[in-house]
């Protein structure tokens, strides 16, 4: 009957389950059509209130190395972020109250990965990349079950430490440091393990002191561990066969529970755990009977029992390269090999001679990102732009690599390039009158009009004389003449101003200029050299409404800094107030840009196809000096040549 049960039970949970209408969801409350979802305090249906959030960042300048006080943790802190703020040659650690260090200890730097402490699992990052910028960080969803303390292994500024977690309850507590020890005061103390036969013994030992100046395991690289696990913070992991079922009404006095077994080990060293199974068996028979006939308030509970306690092998844990010392040619690189033992599901730092068994790793090595180029000055200085005054002179300046090919210029230090122009001065100029022949036409058909001619100041590179200037005695640019007396009078006419062309600031206005012959009644149109005998009035003229307000002004273009393979150029942007005063009121969203590429075509080298190598060794023809025999100098004519005129640049500039 109790089986008959059971599969009714199961029919109409699944008709309930293929009945829920197309659509519907399930809430956090597991209640068909809820709407409801777990607010940040981790409450089905809260409202944020049920807890604060503590943020801060930890900004003190610290001044000795070693371990600073950073944040306290408090017990039941959920949602933890400790990271820093960028990139830098810093450490952050994490150890309980208890004095037990987590992550970071007794001077041995911790790999990245998965570490539990405070009875939640801390995630520790570490980016290593080059071009990355973001710093050390852990991360925990919580809750903590006691107080945990972050600190940072000081040894360069420090970048600043954010911290933030989530606490229950509305009166949050600040992150305040016991009374003993002030924000960013040094601990020079450890999160320490002694070393000792008995590693379980070991972790137990009070924390180690050391000195601030004997950090002697820190250089380039950072050092790594594996993560420490504590069993003990979890819940005993009970066997699937031990859940329990529902009491069946068929349990009677002649069934029991019998020990039958235990699971195996959860280690094969190191001291692992193992449970007891028990069965329900007849009292007569001994069968295993279904564990519905036996009373569950009478079922033995679980016991932990330790098993196979014998510490693991000693292993060396190798920790990953630091960067390059050079960035080009020959450097070292370091990492840190640490001699680990497992015990009792923690990873602990034992003394080297543990491990004597092994060979121990390498922990330096040579290393090469690229080779290194240097900037070559390939001519001499041309002949200046100009023959008097300041112009310019310009030199052919490559970067070389160490293997004599020319590169690109970013693979040498732009900031020790070479100048490849500069202004010259050519001395002060001889200067003299320039004129031109009298126009053939008077201005006027009729009456007094004038003949014109053009007159100029121009530097004189034909002449000889020592002249200084074109002085003050300028010469005659119109000279009157006469056609005859005129019917009527001819003169200039203006019309009225036009609006200006601009509603703020300075602007321009036109007005229509014509040249008329007034008659007794009406006026003639006449081409305006007619009326060339007088001064034309103005037709256009600036006008000023109201101020503006700042604008952006900007120069032409620079030229380009390389004629082809991608070069740039620039231009100076300013912000300039109506009076053209420098002014800070530009919006900065419209700001033209002072830097964009030019010239991005590829370089055409010149080949000369009689002078080419005809094996692609040729390199080590050079490097061997060979290029003074006729052989190998023809077999390797292009490599051969571009020596043979490094060489002569090289002598001539001496």
């Amino acid at each position: 009957m109790f089986v008959s049960y059971l599969i009714l039970t199961l029919f109409y949970v699944q008709t309930a389950v293929l009945a829920r209408p197309e659509g519907e969801t399930i809430g956090c409350d597991d209640y068909l059509g809820s709407d409801r979802v777990v607010d940040k305090c981790g409450i089905c249906g809260g409202d944020n209130t049920g807890c604060q959030i503590v943020s801060g960042v930890f900004k003190h300048t610290l001044t000795s190395l070693g371990y600073h006080r950073v944040v306290e943790i408090p017990q039941g802190a959920t949602k933890i972020n400790i990271t820093e703020m960028y990139k830098s040659n810093n450490y952050l650690a994490l150890r309980s109250r208890s004095g037990r260090s987590i992550i970071n200890g007794n001077w041995a730097i911790d790999r990245p990965g998965k570490y539990e402490g405070g009875g939640t699992m801390f995630t520790y990052k570490r980016p290593n990349e080059i071009s990355s910028t973001a710093g050390e960080s852990f991360l925990a969803e919580g809750p903590t079950n006691e107080i945990l303390d972050v600190y940072m292994i000081h040894q360069q500024p420090n970048p600043g430490v954010h911290y933030e977690y989530v606490i229950s309850g509305t009166n949050a507590i600040s992150p305040q440091l016991p009374p003993h020890r002030r924000p960013g005061e040094p601990f020079n103390g450890q999160l320490a393990v002694p070393d000792g036969r008995n590693p379980e013994e070991e972790e137990k030992q009070e924390e180690k002191k050391f000195p601030s100046g004997e950090m002697e395991i820190f250089t380039e690289d950072k050092v790594h561990s594996f993560p420490v696990r504590q069993p003990e913070r979890f819940s005993p992991h009970q066997p699937d066969n031990l859940v329990p079922v529902l009491q069946s009404p068929r349990r009677t006095r002649d069934h029991n529970w019998k020990q039958v077994g235990t699971t195996e080990c959860s280690a094969t060293c190191g001291k692992g755990t193992l449970y007891h199974i028990n069965h329900c068996e007849r009292r007569n028979t001994h069968e295993e009977a279904p564990e519905s006939y036996c009373d569950p308030s009478t079922k033995p509970t679980p016991e932990e029992e330790a098993c196979n306690i014998f510490p693991c092998p000693a292993f060396w844990d190798i920790g990953e390269w630091s960067e390059c010392s050079k960035t080009c040619g020959l450097g070292m690189q370091h990492r840190q090999v640490l001699c680990r033992q497992m015990y009792a599901n923690r990873t602990l730092t034992v003394q080297p001679y543990r491990c004597q068994h092994l060979e121990k790793p390498e922990t330096t090595s040579t290393c090469q990102l690229k080779i290194c180029s240097e900037w070559q000055i390939r001519t001499e200085w041309t002949s200046c732009s100009v023959p008097c005054g300041v112009g310019q002179r310009t030199r052919d300046v490559k970067c070389v690599s160490n293997i004599g090919d020319v590169v690109d210029d970013e693979e040498c230090n732009m900031k020790l390039r070479p100048n490849d122009i500069e202004n010259c001065d050519m001395g002060a100029c001889a200067k003299s009158w320039f004129l031109t022949e009298w126009s053939e036409r008077c201005s006027a058909e009729c009456g007094v009009g004038v003949r014109t001619r053009s007159v100029v100041c121009m530097t004189n590179h034909v002449s000889s004389l020592p002249l200084e200037g074109c002085g003050n005695n300028r010469p005659a640019e119109i000279t009157p003449c006469d056609n005859g007396p005129c019917a009527g009078k001819v003169e200039w006419f203006a019309g009225s101003w036009s609006q200006c062309s601009i509603e703020c600031g300075r602007g321009t206005q036109q007005r229509e200029v014509i040249c008329i012959r007034k008659n007794p009644d009406t006026f003639d149109v006449l081409d305006p050299h007619e009326c060339s005998f007088s001064e034309r009035p103005p037709s256009q003229q600036s006008c000023y409404l109201k101020p503006c307000g700042a604008k952006w002004f900007s120069t032409e273009w620079s030229v380009c800094s390389k004629s082809c393979q991608g070069g740039f150029r620039v231009r100076e942007v300013r912000c300039l107030s109506d009076d053209m005063t420098p002014s800070n009121h530009c919006d900065p969203q419209y700001k033209p840009e002072e830097k964009e590429s030019c010239n991005t075509q590829d370089c055409v080298p010149e080949v000369d196809e009689n002078c080419k190598d005809k094996y692609y060794n040729c390199n080590v023809v050079v490097q061997a000096r060979l290029c003074v025999y006729t052989y190998y100098k023809t077999a390797c004519c292009a490599s051969c040549t571009r020596v043979a005129n490094r060489q002569s640049t090289f002598s001539g500039r001496r």
